[in-house]
């Protein structure tokens, strides 16, 4: 967007205008192109255009680089009007710094208004004093706004009471040093919270994104930090400074409904009714399709008694969203129920009903707000047999007519209800009244009247199910259907678990399918008997029976035998580039040790095989010029490798007639490297000692000298 917008700014301005207009339609908070529009129409000397522009903009986007082109704009226009013009550029910079003198940016905007104030020519003694009075009342509100010029501007106040009179310096100084100090500091703290925002971001609809999200949360917490005045202003100052977040967030956060209510009912807490409503009439402006908007608006309307405008807006809901849902029907008849009284509610059901989009929502409410409020049953049974000749073919209000005869305690016409429903509706639709059925039964009817719904039950039902004799076995898994009541069940969860498996695994037992289908569908198991649960019991299950179980067809079974693990050479490790450079920096004797690890296949190596390298491996540790005359001069031994002897380098100083035993030396290592490894550390030195010889008393360099811990090979000096 921004390479085409590029090459939108060389074209005249005629051209680009309806662009603009397009563009700013939808963006209608984008400072950066009602800049762009508004110099196009400067850099044209168009001033008329340019006004009318920067109308439509200044007051919506708060932003400290728009109003100082629209400063930059009014002082260039009475540059030649003399002092007429800079009483209109003062007038300029007041209107602006009262909108946006609260941004952490505006220290700049500050400076500039002081220096034109000092820049104003004076004739009189009483204009010069009139002057430092205002610049001095200027310098006052800046150092109090924390903004990154704060101490630049304390400094430049200092130099300037210091310059008028150094007497009446030292108390204003004192007292406005407090003030400032708590600036700076709130500057600080602010600065933390402005930092996570992305100034650059269009205001677009919600599409919960990563990064729309962290958007949203770092302006939601600048707001709860300025809306707890940590300056300690007065409230005046700390309301204005908490609007102006306010309309700084929705330049950004314009499509998001929430912002907008939190704006309204932030100024209506405050006992600011009239700002609450100008902003519910915005934030339906920005939002015309936001019905929980309109909503809040009617009942703010309505809570402080502004009863006609609430009901143009319940009005306006009902023509827009009447063909759509009920909804709006309902919730006007509720308000008309409470502002104008039941008559008025039962004039607007007679009208609505007769409507083609009214739907059984609007009888059921009816004839519950009736029931409720009038205390009288027959009028609510009368409209839900009104409702019952139109709505027959819907579970949701036969079971609502169902729940009312039961507050009636009506159970022959619940029954009879029952019957005329299932009657009539599918099976595949008649699930949920089976249910709610049974459970009526269950609490109001015997023993035999239980057990003969819940098999005619399993008969309609086992239509739908491709085995038809499984669905009518009784299983234990109904008893406990029968027996639980609420949140108590009459098995452990752990059984609960086990029965709700095996009633699926019945169910699906002829169906062909793989292991692995089999396993991840067992976790529907406990939901596919919903009658367990039947209506407000049916979220009170156990916990257990509503695990998650994972999905076992996509994991991999481990096989060492399919993926070798990496062998690690002298020369290359096989591992990635960043293992590579870890291996670079390690040095000579460690790499030694690694290359001489055996090959690992699988997740981890066997702890004990590598204990046992490391003990057979003696790691140089440089010469040592300290050593007795008599000090074993050898060579560390080096294990043998998995693939075959290895090399052993002729010691310094030893005579080759020895070639014979150090050839026997080498048989009785490979001897000793075949036979199987101890896995216990204490053998491995039992072992040692054995075979070497060695005094538990000897000193540690003694023992060392003695050979190779594990193959029992002494040294030239012990042999000798």
């Amino acid at each position: 967007m921004d390479g085409e917008l590029a090459a939108v700014t060389l074209l005249p301005i005629g051209e680009s205008a309806p662009i603009y207009e397009k563009l700013l339609a939808t963006f209608p908070t984008a400072v950066k192109y009602w800049k762009q529009y508004v110099e196009a129409y400067i850099a044209s000397n168009d001033e008329e255009t340019a006004k009318q522009i920067f109308s439509r903009c200044l007051l919506t986007c708060p932003h400290v680089n728009l109003w100082r082109c629209y400063i930059n704009f009014i002082k260039r226009v009475n540059n030649k009007r003399g002092s007429e013009g800079l009483e209109e550029t003062k007038k300029a910079f007041d209107f602006m710094l009262n909108y946006v003198g609260n941004d952490v940016a505006s220290g700049p905007v500050w400076m500039e208004y002081i220096a034109f104030l000092k820049s104003m020519p004076v004739v009189t003694p009483q204009e010069e004093s009139h002057r430092m009075t205002t610049i001095r009342k200027v310098y006052q509100k800046a150092i109090l706004v924390p903004t990154s010029h704060v101490e630049q501007l304390w400094k430049d106040y200092d130099n300037f009471e210091n310059s008028v009179s150094r007497t009446l310096a030292k108390g204003l100084l004192s007292e406005y040093q407090p003030k400032f100090n708590s600036a700076r500091a709130v500057y600080r703290e602010r600065k933390k919270y402005i930092d996570d925002i992305d100034w650059s971001m269009l205001a677009i609809p919600p599409t919960v994104s990563y990064k729309e999200e962290q958007q949203c949360m770092a302006w939601k917490r600048l707001l709860t930090f300025e809306k707890g005045n940590p300056q300690r202003i007065d409230a005046t100052a700390a309301n204005r400074r908490i609007t102006f977040t306010y309309e700084q967030c929705l330049m950004y956060l314009y499509h998001h409904p929430d912002v907008w209510y939190d704006y309204a009912t932030w100024h209506a807490k405050n006992g600011s009714t009239d700002s609450a409503i100008k902003i519910f009439q915005r934030a339906i402006k920005a939002l015309p399709g936001s019905e929980v908007l309109k909503y809040a608006f009617a009942e703010l309307e309505e809570s402080i008694g502004a009863i006609q405008p609430a009901k143009t807006i319940y009005e306006s809901l009902v023509a827009e969203n009447a063909s759509m849902t009920s909804l709006a029907h309902i919730q006007f008849i509720r308000f008309l129920r409470r502002t104008e009284g039941i008559e008025a509610a039962r004039k607007y059901f007679l009208e609505a009903r007769k409507l083609p989009s009214c739907t059984y929502h609007v009888y059921v409410a009816y004839a519950t707000m009736s029931f409720c409020l009038d205390k009288d049953a027959k009028i609510a049974q009368n409209v839900f047999e009104a409702g019952l000749k139109r709505f027959m073919q819907e579970p949701g209000y036969v079971l609502e007519y169902a729940d009312f005869l039961c507050r009636l305690n009506d159970d022959r016409n619940v029954r009879a209800l029952f019957e005329r429903a299932l009657s009539l509706l599918p099976p595949e639709e008649s699930i949920e009244v089976w249910k709610r059925f049974a459970q009526f039964e269950q609490i109001y009817g015997d023993l035999s009247s239980m057990l003969k719904v819940e098999q005619r039950r399993k008969e309609a039902l086992s239509k739908t199910s491709e085995d038809v004799l499984s669905s009518l076995d009784n299983t234990l898994y109904d008893v406990v259907s029968r027996y639980n009541y609420m949140d108590l069940w009459p098995c452990s969860s752990k059984e609960l678990d086990y029965l709700s498996r095996q009633e699926w695994l019945a169910k699906n037992m002829f169906k062909k399918s793989d292991k692995s289908v089999m396993l991840t569908s067992g976790g529907g198991a406990t939901l596919d008997k919903g009658y367990v649960g039947v209506g407000a019991n049916a979220k009170l299950s156990p916990q257990s029976a509503r695990v998650v179980r994972p999905e076992t067809s996509r994991m991999i079974i481990y096989d060492p035998r399919q993926i070798k693990g990496p062998v690690i050479a002298a020369t290359s490790s096989g591992y990635t580039k960043e293992v590579d450079e870890i291996f670079k920096m390690l040095s000579p004797p460690i790499m030694s040790f690694i290359t001489n690890l055996p090959a690992i296949e699988g997740p981890s190596p066997d702890i004990d095989i590598v204990l046992s390298v490391l003990l057979q491996s003696t790691l140089p540790t440089g010469h040592d010029g300290g050593k007795p005359a008599g000090a074993a001069n050898s060579e560390p031994l080096v294990p043998r490798n998995q693939n075959g002897p290895v090399h052993r380098p002729p010691r310094d100083g030893q005579p080759t007639k020895r070639k014979g035993i150090e050839r026997q030396e080498e048989e009785d290592t490979a001897a000793a490297q075949s036979r199987a490894r101890p896995r216990d550390i204490f053998r491995l030195r039992q072992i040692q000692r054995s075979r070497g010889g060695v005094a538990p008393a000897q000193s540690g360099s003694a023992a060392m000298s003695s050979g190779s811990m594990f193959s029992g090979e002494q040294s030239a000096n012990s042999s000798s």
